[in-house]
């Protein structure tokens, strides 16, 4: 089911929007050379903790995973796209790391994923991570009343191929409200005009993502953490959306 939520719940989830968002700058300045993920995900665990939240993670178990997800925030280092496991790895100049953070808030949940670089940044990995960026605000620049979810897949697609990157189809954006997946798959590529007619009332995350030269994905014995097929570096940009009359409101941002 497409949840339509009213101008009082979004106002609602706007608190689980900013807490995310804070958490997410928190961590990434925690991003350097030597620091263990663990470290990291234990200051996620006590930000949630204090703030009186819920994280999303833990205990999520999807079909698609090798559950139940037993941390608070998804670490992808490097080739790592996707739902990357918090372990003992102690970060190297140059690394590439996603982190991605869904956490509820009174009972509204909000999505977002950042990727930064610890140490010394190779400008391949910098523009890689630049083109999600630009990707996602692209899409949200679709995300319009009267538009349709192609025209978000289409807006974020287009960047991909302008800089020369494939695409995944198998993840992409979702539904956001009371949990953290819900109905509405908007694929990070995809044909304008096409899909669900987009309506104030919707709220979903949109996450460009993709690595350097493959499109296709393997999977961790670990049974989450989604890798590059042929090994080159990927990155993950994240938001939560809200559209209103007025169109798009970034509630991570």
């Amino acid at each position: 089911m497409i949840f339509i939520h009213t101008p009082a719940e979004i106002e609602q989830m706007r608190p689980a929007g900013a807490f995310v968002r804070d958490t997410l700058a928190t961590l990434s300045k925690m991003v350097a050379v030597g620091v263990n993920l663990l470290e990291i995900e234990d200051a996620a665990r006590a930000a949630i903790a204090e703030r009186g939240a819920v994280s999303c993670y833990w205990n999520y178990a999807p079909s698609f995973g090798n559950g139940p997800f037993r941390n608070v925030i998804c670490l992808s280092v490097n080739d790592a796209a996707q739902h990357g496991l918090p372990h003992d790895y102690r970060l190297r100049d140059g690394d590439v790391l996603s982190l991605d953070l869904a956490a509820s808030v009174d009972g509204w949940v909000a999505d977002a994923a950042v990727t930064v670089i610890a140490g010394r940044a190779d400008p391949d990995d910098e523009r890689l991570i630049r083109s999600t960026q630009e990707a996602l605000a692209a899409g949200i620049a679709a995300a319009q009343p009267g538009n349709r979810v192609g025209d978000i897949s289409a807006a974020i697609g287009a960047v991909a191929a302008e800089y020369g990157y494939p695409v995944n189809h198998e993840f992409g954006g979702h539904g956001v409200g009371r949990s953290m997946h819900e109905d509405l798959f908007i694929c990070n590529d995809g044909r304008p005009g096409r899909g669900y007619r987009l309506r104030p009332g919707l709220v979903f995350a949109l996450e460009p993502w993709w690595a350097k030269t493959t499109a296709r994905i393997r999977m961790d014995a670990d049974g989450w953490t989604v890798r590059s097929a042929d090994g080159s570096r990927a990155a993950h940009t994240e938001h939560t959306i809200a559209l209103t009359a007025e169109g798009p409101v970034v509630l991570t941002g």
